[in-house]
């Protein structure tokens, strides 16, 4: 039973930045995606890159940071799997893009349909991403976010309604880091593991 986390830097286990440029890793175990593992008792791999978007090119830091360019390879490297979990959306608020919370559930509801498209994964979950706040070494980098993210987790939850996509909303367990108001701490980490191992187990019984 395999489970494939597609992400960016938060399931990547990137910490809190007091500075740039971004260094550092949480602890293996201390990771969301490895405590939900530990919590189900099954495999899960993680593709976390920090700064992924969804379906956009990152004219700044380039990097293939665009979702929906590297989705189809991870799925195929990883096959066959039992459940896909996308977490993304985050990075796609950065003023660089300047998308509405409305486009950015559009593009996330896009890669759960190429992850159904491709028939190698039986099932696709959507967890919607913690709401960040604009303070610290990246306030500039998330300029208007705060008012751009209104309503995400609200059109992901309705269109997983509608879909029949399984979903979670990160808010609703966790909160960001009061340093950079977009990555997790590690009681957070342990947290969202936790709370999305239980929809999982769920799901998959």
């Amino acid at each position: 039973m395999t489970i494939l986390v597609f992400g960016d830097s938060n399931s990547h286990g990137t910490p809190p930045l007091a500075s740039l440029p971004a260094e550092g890793r949480h602890a293996k175990a201390d990771r969301w995606p490895e405590v939900m593992a530990m919590e189900l008792g099954r495999e899960v791999i993680t593709d976390g890159l920090p700064g992924r978007t969804t379906v956009h090119d990152d004219p700044v830091e380039g990097g293939a940071r665009n979702g929906a360019a590297v989705l189809l390879s991870s799925l195929h490297a990883h096959k066959p799997l039992d459940l896909v979990i996308i977490m993304l959306g985050t990075n796609d608020l950065k003023s660089r893009f300047s998308v509405s919370a409305w486009e950015i559930a559009r593009s996330v509801e896009r890669l759960v349909g190429m992850v159904r498209q491709e028939g190698v994964a039986k099932d696709v979950m959507v967890v919607a991403p913690a709401p960040v706040r604009e303070t610290g070494v990246l306030r500039e980098v998330f300029a208007g976010a705060e008012h751009r993210q209104t309503g995400l987790s609200e059109h992901l939850a309705a269109m997983a309604e509608t879909s029949g996509f399984g979903f979670l909303d990160a808010g609703a367990f966790v909160s960001v880091s009061d340093i950079d108001g977009v990555h997790l701490e590690t009681e957070q980490h342990h947290s969202l593991g936790k709370a999305v191992a239980e929809v999982v187990r769920e799901r998959l019984a």
